[in-house]
């Protein structure tokens, strides 16, 4: 089998996974999920939150496609594209692990970026953490980030509609 196959697999599957990551947070997770994703976005001094049982779900499909590509526990039936399928979703779970847990929030590690796309999701996510309760909110996503800029006139925007409740002001 041609190398750049499994590679290109794993590529699209962590690509991927930013809509699904992003889909999920927007409808699951402020959604019927709220009560594992709540404690998230209040104050706590806890090690660990109820929102970390959300990682276990994409370990979980990761290891699912692993399994579904493995001769050893499908037998004739596996599948190999699923093998590297659950590299892309470990790849990615390994990226939003460092990016939303250690940059955002800064659970591993202290690093304040100054400038580039470091400082625009640290930007970014602040501002989907502005509004208070599930409803509402913008930058649902963990590796994208759109404008700041363009996602505090959201905000404002869903403010002034009703929409959400927004903790902090967005004029400075």
């Amino acid at each position: 089998m041609n190398v750049l196959y499994p590679i290109l697999i794993v590529l699209a599957s962590a690509a991927a996974m930013e809509f699904v990551a992003w889909s999920s947070h927007k409808y699951i997770m402020h959604g019927f999920g709220w009560a594992w994703h709540r404690d998230h976005h209040e104050p706590h001094d806890n090690l660990l939150e109820k929102n970390d049982l959300f990682a276990l779900v994409g370990a979980a499909m990761s290891i699912s496609m692993f399994a579904l590509g493995s001769p050893l526990v499908m037998g004739q039936g596996a599948w190999w594209p699923a093998t590297w399928i659950g590299l892309g979703i470990l790849v990615y779970g390994l990226v939003y692990t460092l990016v939303h847990d250690g940059l955002v929030h800064q659970r591993y590690f202290r690093w304040v970026p100054r400038r580039g796309y470091a400082k625009r999701l640290v930007q970014a996510h602040k501002l989907h953490h502005a509004t208070i309760g599930k409803e509402g909110g913008v930058s649902f996503g963990f590796v994208l980030a759109r404008d700041p800029a363009r996602l505090k006139q959201d905000l404002k925007d869903q403010r002034q509609r009703g929409i959400a409740v927004v903790r902090e002001a967005l004029d400075d």
